[in-house]
């Protein structure tokens, strides 16, 4: 029985599109490029970080982010706030812990992630980054942490995400339960795929989860 929900962040809880548009403006491309390579990228299975040397080959994404936070200390650039959480998540985190479910978030993110989350005060019991851990999806480490700070067997947790390979399948072969959301680029593109069906749930949205998971219980 399922009694911990772990979720990504990225794309699972914050919208990344201000994130990739202010990347867009500051490589010097237009957000429908940068958006749409992103988007190949996901179809191609290929990273996140190959859309910069497709659109401005040789780029050194570490370099141009110390540059940028010089040129602009006090902006946002490659980091969110409250403002991106997508519109569904704070009650359906919130939903989850009225049924009973611990909730945590866990997802690969920078240092500056833990903080960014911190201060939006969800209806969650922990939040942890990879940062923090030390070790990232896809690998089984990443899993064995989420195993370790829920304090409950891999049978007893539900892994929440927008990718197959980040997220779903590492999961499942850690031994918990999976829930795909079609959220961004991997997410839609992923849900079309037939390894889908890998996944217990498959979801469009916090109210999809939520709707499972009481029916779920119910039964």
């Amino acid at each position: 029985m399922v009694r911990a929900l772990v979720f990504d962040v990225g794309e699972t809880l914050i919208d990344e599109t201000r994130i990739w548009s202010r990347w867009a403006d500051r490589v010097g491309v237009t957000r429908f490029t940068m958006l749409g390579v992103l988007g190949g990228m996901a179809a191609l299975d290929r990273s996140f970080e190959e859309a910069f040397q497709l659109v401005r080959p040789g780029f050194d994404v570490e370099a141009e982010q110390e540059a940028w936070k010089r040129d602009d200390p006090d902006g946002l650039r490659v980091n969110f706030d409250a403002d991106d959480l997508y519109p569904d998540v704070r009650a359906g985190l919130a939903a989850l812990r009225d049924l009973g479910f611990e909730v945590i978030i866990a997802g690969n993110q920078p240092p500056q992630a833990y903080d960014a989350l911190a201060a939006m005060d969800l209806p969650v019991d922990a939040i942890h980054t990879s940062d923090g851990w030390g070790v990232s999806k896809p690998d089984p480490g990443f899993f064995a942490k989420v195993v370790a700070v829920s304090g409950r067997e891999p049978g007893e947790i539900l892994y929440v995400g927008d990718r197959l390979d980040n997220d779903v399948r590492p999961a499942r072969a850690a031994g918990m339960w999976t829930a795909l959301i079609r959220r961004g680029p991997w997410g839609h593109l992923h849900a079309a795929r037939p390894e889908a069906a890998e996944a217990d749930f498959v979801v469009d949205d916090f109210p999809a989860l939520v709707a499972a998971l009481t029916h779920k219980t119910a039964g």
